[in-house]
């Protein structure tokens, strides 16, 4: 599935009818997410100038960026249930390992610069590996996994309200979910937001590479 079948399936999926944003920014937003993340190792080897980054420096950078931060934050729990998730560079705090089937997150942009998204993806019943292994996966690998579109969508502009660009941020059905930021470090979320496609390919590194991802359980 190429990006462009991806940008596609997007444009199918109609926005939370509770619009936090005009529906022509959320409609952009939602074109830009999916393609990002499944993009992502393609803008990750394509980092550098003139062909200096080679595929093995690309891969080392990867590697060295894609590390989980140990401690944990503590999750805020609301009346109606939902919990608020705070984007920070390069995490998500405030998000558990597992939550009742039909929780509704909310996002918060802390940082001062960085857009950030809160794209979530149900793992097929039978995935064994962990999000570790998964955001590490080659592009072709990751569209194969996936094979449609996100359960949900959110994303924030810094210290701005979130933008619910698929779904209202509920997960609604028991399973494994991969949460991930695709966003490129360094982009302009103003830029990012009215596009209508994904970025260049000289675009910064994905900010799932720098460790914002997260595993999510559904029960």
């Amino acid at each position: 599935m190429s990006t462009i079948r991806a940008t596609a399936l997007m444009h199918q999926y109609t926005p939370s009818s509770r619009p936090s944003r005009p529906p022509s920014l959320k409609r952009r937003a939602a074109a830009v997410a999916l393609p990002l993340l499944l993009a992502g190792s393609v803008v990750l080897a394509a980092c550098g100038s003139d062909g200096d980054t080679t595929a093995a420096t690309a891969r080392a950078d990867k590697t060295t960026t894609t590390i989980k931060p140990v401690e944990k934050t503590t999750t805020t729990v609301a009346e109606d249930g939902s919990i608020t998730v705070t984007a920070v560079d390069f995490d998500y705090e405030g998000l558990p390992d597992t939550v009742p089937a039909g929780t509704t997150f909310k996002l918060v942009n802390d940082s001062e610069e960085e857009l950030h998204e809160f794209v979530a993806f149900r793992l097929p019943d039978d995935e064994q590996r962990s999000a570790d292994e998964l955001i590490e996966l080659p592009q072709a690998e990751l569209e194969a996994l996936f094979g449609g579109p996100p359960a949900t969508v959110l994303l924030a502009k810094p210290g701005g309200p979130q933008i619910e660009a698929v779904g209202d941020g509920t997960l609604a059905k028991p399973g494994r979910y991969l949460v991930a930021c695709s966003i490129p470090v360094g982009a302009d979320p103003d830029e990012i937001l009215e596009s209508e496609g994904p970025p260049p390919t000289d675009a910064g590194m994905p900010h799932f590479h720098k460790g914002m991802y997260a595993e999510v359980t559904v029960e």
